[in-house]
């Protein structure tokens, strides 16, 4: 809440982020990014989006050990398997229908509040990318800030 003495304005702040990944199931942590780009904003309270534009890719939290990012390759390898003849195949030939499937089900975006200018993520938690395509690529991801 304002304090009575000090008005507090609403607005946006907007950042876009250009990352390389060097293969599928890369992860690569964004937290400092999110971090950086909320002090940036030079707001105190209010919510930052991330979305990353490609339906290949995914974002999402865990904890950024690697014993997690084994599980999640392997999770995902398991419940949407690389091997299954998928339709997206059949019609382009490019092989990467199990990744727009895991993008779908992990998700492209995610909110995380902040508050006195810090994102308000748990102990353990960070933000990650993780590439689903069958090779590495060019990924464009928008941080957009909404505070006071």
């Amino acid at each position: 809440m304002a304090s009575p003495d000090k008005e507090r304005v609403m607005g946006s702040y907007r950042k876009v982020l250009t990352v390389r990944t060097s293969a599928e199931g890369d992860i690569v942590d964004l937290t400092e990014e999110l971090n950086s780009t909320v002090r940036a904003s030079k707001f105190m309270d209010g919510l930052a989006c991330v979305f990353i534009c490609h339906s290949t890719a995914a974002l999402f939290t865990i904890e950024n050990e690697e014993g997690l990012r084994a599980d999640m390759r392997e999770g995902l390898q398991r419940l949407f398997p690389k091997e299954i003849d998928y339709e997206h195949h059949r019609r382009w030939g490019d092989g990467n229908g199990h990744s727009h499937i895991r993008s779908a089900f992990l998700g492209t975006s995610l909110t995380v509040p902040f508050h006195e200018g810090v994102p308000q993520l748990g102990t353990w938690q960070q933000v990650v990318l993780m590439e689903l395509d069958n090779r590495g690529r060019e990924r464009k991801i928008i941080i957009q800030i909404i505070g006071e």
